[in-house]
């Protein structure tokens, strides 16, 4: 979306807030966890209206991160769209940085909740892709989900410069993002297996039996090929 040139990009705005603004949601927050001086939801808030005034925002968010505030007002600023991948792929992943994640940070119970109220609110299915269709087919997933928002497809922004990425760097440096750094763009790539649950505790397993009907639920709306 960034690569497009026609839209104002925010990467996990509210995420910075819910991990070290002022007074920051993370459960797992201790007294010395990094902190942004005068970061609040407001804050954030009225930097998306702002930015909104002159060019047309895109913003990509956890839902977990802004539960607390889901009034239908609130809501109604945006138009909602949804990203889901597959608990195992998710869960190895964030278990590798940490370890002691919590299941609020896996956000899947808070996605399917923010996705079935807003299909009650809005009387139809929001848009919503899965990460295996978009790395299987790139640029007819990036197509569809373009007609689904009402934005044009541009071909030229499933590819871009390897690099550091300042734009997804508040937190940690961006350590979350080495793939990112690293790639050239959006190319097919082959449908890889699921990461093997069982060498994990019993803990995050059952985590992952949490997870996974919510995600079973979202998946059957995915956006594919007619």
């Amino acid at each position: 979306m960034r690569q497009r040139g026609d839209l104002e990009c925010f990467h996990e705005p509210y995420g910075e807030v819910w991990y070290q603004g002022d007074e920051p949601l993370w459960p797992r927050f201790t007294a010395d966890s990094v902190r942004t001086p005068g970061l609040t939801y407001d804050v954030v808030t009225n930097r998306l209206v702002d930015a909104a005034k002159s060019k047309t925002v895109f913003s990509k968010d956890f839902p977990h991160y802004v539960s607390h505030m889901w009034s239908d007002e609130f809501l109604a600023q945006f138009n909602h769209s949804f990203l889901i991948r597959h608990p195992a792929k998710v869960i190895t992943s964030i278990h590798k940085h940490w370890p002691e994640f919590t299941l609020s940070e896996l956000s899947f119970v808070e996605q399917r909740t923010l996705f079935d109220r807003l299909c009650d609110q809005l009387g139809e299915v929001p848009p919503l892709i899965d990460s295996d269709d978009l790395l299987a087919d790139p640029k007819t997933v990036v197509r569809l989900y373009c007609e689904a928002i009402g934005i044009p497809f541009i071909k030229e922004s499933l590819s871009w410069d390897a690099g550091t990425r300042d734009e997804v760097s508040w937190w940690d440096g961006g350590s979350f993002h080495e793939n990112l750094r690293n790639s050239t763009g959006l190319y097919p790539q082959a449908r890889r297996d699921y990461p093997d649950i069982s060498k994990v505790s019993d803990k995050i397993k059952k985590m992952y039996d949490i997870c996974m009907p919510h995600y079973e639920h979202l998946y059957q709306y995915r956006i594919k090929q007619q």
